[in-house]
């Protein structure tokens, strides 16, 4: 069975660890490989959209029934009652306080809605229980269905393998953008699923076309760049959807309610969430990376203080070595900021991804007296009803 797996993702390793030159990853990425001898040149290989990644660690959801859509349009952030065959799309479970609990990416087949998900146990048990007398059945289908990850943003042809196709950083309708600055440059990305006991085939396949493998080093270097988000590695009991610019994909705002929308909206329309995301360019000079969980600090000798931790680390093969850092949102933009390591501080300068003022690009104006009383606790509750003042 290998080393132990991190929660939500796929106890059994990949066979695909068995190709030359595999090195398996660690941490929420284990059981696939981290490289297969030459990272910077499978980063180079995913960049110009010629490598294939093992994704076969994620989990995957379905759901069926005639309601599952209108079902789950209830239940989560985005706004799918009406999605369509094929159309891709990303969505949020929140806890009642608007903490995030699940991350999805969806589509429907136009009979069965795929979830896939690094949370897959916990998000089938919570629809599960959710069901009560709708038409939908929930499954964990993780065991029969892998993922391979693609540089590409092409949905593939009608009635062709389930394919789901990350819109990021492209800001979706219903959604809103906290950027501080330049958009991140697109990052074509997909994933397809085949029949887990296929996956070899499917590599193969793919690979006497011209592609290659590229381990999670180059996925995960691209995705850092790129600013985005990712649940195994951003998201902890705190995390609001706001503080990671996450509204742009995953969130509609204009949507009827959903468990944990009315923090949603006051921090939409207030604004300034404790925290926020950013890129951090480390300085290269020394050979060691900080590990997640590194403490990010501000200022010097006795004035330093904490300011956050590491989230996500990589050596990208154009940038250096970068990170995503989530830190209070106060953190002066301008500052040097020092991540630690094994070796000692490192220098971390910042590539803002959320506004250090904590506003969308598109705030609201200031609320008037009925939003003030939204604001304050008259909202939408789980089921839909009014939440006592």
């Amino acid at each position: 069975m290998g080393a132990e797996r991190s929660p939500g993702v796929i106890a059994v390793a990949s066979p695909l660890l068995a190709r030359p030159g595999a090195v398996e990853a660690t941490g929420p990425d284990a059981g696939v490989a981290w490289h297969y001898g030459d990272p910077t040149a499978e980063q180079r290989a995913l960049a110009a959209g010629r490598a294939i990644v093992d994704q076969s660690h994620l989990g995957v959801v379905t759901v069926t029934g005639p309601d599952r859509l209108t079902w789950l349009d209830s239940l989560c952030t985005q706004a799918i009652g009406s999605l369509a065959p094929g159309e891709s799309t990303e969505l949020m479970i929140l806890t009642p306080t608007g903490r995030i609990e699940h991350v999805a990416a969806a589509v429907d087949d136009g009979e069965t809605t795929w979830l896939i998900t690094e949370t897959a146990p916990g998000l089938a048990a919570f629809l599960d229980r959710m069901r009560f007398m709708l038409r939908v059945e929930v499954a964990d289908v993780s065991a029969a269905w892998a993922a391979l990850g693609e540089a590409c943003d092409d949905p593939g042809e009608p009635g062709g393998p389930v394919t789901w196709v990350d819109h990021w950083p492209g800001v979706r309708e219903g959604g809103t953008s906290y950027a501080a600055g330049d958009e991140p440059a697109p990052r074509p990305w997909r994933l397809v699923l085949v029949p887990r006991a296929q996956l070899e085939a499917a590599v193969d396949e793919r690979r006497a076309r011209g592609w290659t493998l590229a381990g999670t080093w180059a996925s995960e270097a691209l995705r850092i760049a790129a600013h985005r988000p990712r649940a195994a590695t951003e998201v902890d009991e705190l995390s609001l959807p706001h503080e990671y610019d996450w509204l742009r994909t995953a969130v509609h705002l204009h949507k009827g309610c959903y468990r944990g929308q009315e923090t949603v909206a006051k921090v939409h329309n207030v604004g300034r969430p404790p925290r926020r995301l950013t890129l951090l360019h480390l300085d290269g000079s020394d050979a060691v990376l900080p590990e997640p969980g590194a403490a990010v600090t501000i200022g010097s000798g006795e004035a330093v203080r904490e300011a956050g931790h590491v989230t996500s680390v990589a050596r990208h093969h154009e940038l250096g070595p970068i990170a995503l850092a989530v830190i209070k949102r106060a953190t002066d933009p301008s500052a040097t900021l020092a991540v630690a390591t094994d070796s000692g501080p490192v220098a971390a300068s910042q590539e803002l991804i959320v506004n250090a003022d904590g506003f969308s690009v598109d705030r609201p104006p200031p609320p008037g007296p009925t939003m003030r009383g939204l604001l304050m606790g008259k909202g939408c509750s789980a089921d839909g009803g009014d939440i006592p003042a």
